[in-house]
C-alpha cells in the first residue's frame, strides 16, 4: 500500500474555498490579498485563516452550503485518484479549508478520507469562528506522519501534491513531491512541478513510483 496526499484548494479545485465565500459577503478583495500573502509564505497561517474566516460573519450556513457543493474542480482530478487508486495508493485530502467543501469533493472525486476546519455556526448562521484539524503550518506534515503509523506506509510510499506555502509541511513527509501551478516557495521544495491545470498530467511523473 501507498499513500497520495493532496491539498485541496488551487489543487483538487480551482481556487480558494474561502474567496467564494467571500466573494458572496462583498470581502473579496481583502481577504483575496491575505490569503496571497500565506500561500506565498508571508503571513503566518493560523493568525490569516482566523482573520480571514471572522470576515465570514452573518453568512448563513445554507448559502456556505450552497457555494461549498458547486465549487469548480481541476480538470483531470477524478481520473488522476482513479489511477492511483488502481495503483494501490490510499487517496487522502488536507486542507486550511473548510470539511463543508472537502465533502461535496469527497462524493465526486472518491478519495478515501479528508481531514480539514469547520466553519463555527449558531442558528443557522456563521459566527466568524473555526476550528479543525488543519489550523497551522504544520498540521498537514503532522497529520501524514500519524498516517503513516497508522497505516504502516513508510514516507519512501509518499506522495504529496500540493500549490501552496501550507504544503511545505506535507512535502517534508513525502519522498515525491509534487508543486501543482505552485507558489515559488514550494516549487524550490519539489521534485516535479505541474504547470498546467490538468492533474492528469502527473501520471507520466509518477508511474514508476
Amino acid at each position: 500500500m501507498k499513500l497520495a496526499v493532496f491539498d485541496f484548494d488551487s489543487t483538487l479545485m480551482d481556487g480558494e474555498t474561502i474567496e467564494f465565500l467571500a466573494d458572496a459577503m462583498d470581502v473579496l478583495p481583502e481577504v483575496k490579498s491575505i490569503t496571497q500573502k500565506a500561500m506565498a509564505g508571508e503571513l503566518d497561517f493560523y493568525e490569516s485563516l482566523v482573520y480571514r474566516v471572522s470576515l465570514l460573519k452573518g453568512m448563513s450556513v445554507s448559502r456556505m452550503s450552497q457555494i461549498c457543493e458547486s465549487l469548480p474542480l481541476i480538470l483531470g482530478g477524478a481520473e488522476l485518484i482513479a489511477w492511483l487508486k488502481n495503483h494501490h495508493y490510499k487517496v487522502v485530502v488536507m486542507s486550511g479549508g473548510f470539511r463543508t467543501a472537502t465533502l461535496a469533493a469527497k462524493s465526486k472525486l472518491h478519495f478515501d478520507a479528508d481531514f480539514s476546519n469547520i466553519l463555527h455556526h449558531k442558528d443557522g448562521v456563521l459566527s466568524g469562528e473555526v476550528g479543525g484539524e488543519m489550523m497551522f503550518s504544520y498540521s498537514k506534515g503532522d497529520m501524514i506522519e500519524r498516517l503513516q503509523q497508522i497505516l504502516d506506509i513508510p514516507k519512501e510510499h509518499t506522495l504529496a501534491v500540493g500549490d501552496g506555502a501550507n504544503d511545505l509541511s506535507m512535502f517534508a513527509k513525502a519522498s515525491v513531491k509534487v508543486a501543482f501551478c505552485a507558489k515559488p516557495i514550494l516549487r524550490e521544495a519539489a521534485d516535479i512541478c505541474i504547470d498546467q491545470k490538468d492533474l492528469r498530467l502527473i501520471i507520466p511523473h509518477i508511474e514508476k513510483f
